[in-house]
């Protein structure tokens, strides 16, 4: 089992992180992504892999954190993006995309700017994206028509939207991943759109430390809970949960170039 999305530096994780690292092997895993939020968290990401593979990292601006960093620094900060994709290191490009809750701090005009800045590092680097797309799908949608797509991939992080609008990030060669909501018991939008999504395009995720699945639901979530999303995801497709947990495994394996190993090493 690998978990494509688990901020595992976050703040909440200060007081027992090894343990929370340890739990996750000991329930299975054996890969976690760690997707960068801002730019100052960079470099101490890309020291992880060299201490466990195991553990990788995406590196971007989460749409979040622009309203903390002024408008004039986007330029330079992609430019030091690139430099350090440049240089090895990280799986993917992100945490990156559009936010309709921040676009009072960074708007839409900024937020698609700097989203087209990493499309661009992606494409020049031959990496996947780590999207994050929240009450702004229409913009998201408007800017796939014409942007061109980086051939290593598109990943919808947490994907909440419904079936149809599935249909249309699949037409553009998408992969998903899905987190704790799909357990939760009022879930239906994501429900429907995980069984239109083709299994090969299929991954999983906690989004650690929010959004913890049944039934540790209000709580910190953490990359050893993975199981339980999957458990869900497998009900819902009516299929075995070892045989989903395979397949999504070796789907992000695949999304990643293989950057994981496998788990007989």
């Amino acid at each position: 089992m690998i978990d494509t999305h688990c901020h595992l530096d976050a703040s909440r994780f200060d007081p027992d992180r090894p343990e929370v690292v340890a739990r996750a092997w000991a329930a299975g895993l054996h890969g976690i992504l760690i997707p960068a939020v801002g730019p100052e968290t960079w470099e101490p990401l890309l020291a992880l892999p060299r201490q466990d593979a195991r553990i990788q990292v995406g590196l971007g601006i989460h749409p979040q954190f622009l309203p903390d960093l002024p408008p004039e620094s986007d330029g330079p900060n992609l430019e030091r993006l690139d430099a350090l994709l440049a240089k090895g290191g990280a799986v993917a490009v992100g945490e990156c995309g559009l936010d309709g809750p921040s676009l009072t701090g960074a708007s839409l005009e900024r937020q698609v700017a700097v989203l087209r800045g990493h499309l661009a590092l992606a494409r020049k680097h031959g990496l996947p994206v780590l999207m994050h797309c929240h009450r702004l799908h229409p913009a998201l949608i408007e800017l796939m028509k014409t942007e061109t797509w980086p051939d290593a991939g598109i990943l919808m992080h947490s994907y909440s939207g419904g079936a149809e609008l599935a249909r249309f990030y699949i037409q553009k060669g998408c992969h998903f991943s899905f987190a704790g909501p799909v357990t939760w018991a009022e879930a239906r939008k994501p429900l429907d759109a995980l069984r239109v999504i083709p299994p090969e395009r299929l991954v999983a995720e906690t989004d650690s430390p929010d959004q913890a699945p049944t039934p540790f639901r209000g709580q910190r979530s953490e990359p050893g809970y993975l199981p339980h999303i999957l458990a869900g995801m497998a009900q819902a497709l009516g299929e075995p949960v070892d045989v989903l947990a395979q397949r999504t495994t070796e789907n992000a394996r695949r999304l990643f170039r293989e950057a994981f190993p496998p788990p007989s090493l």
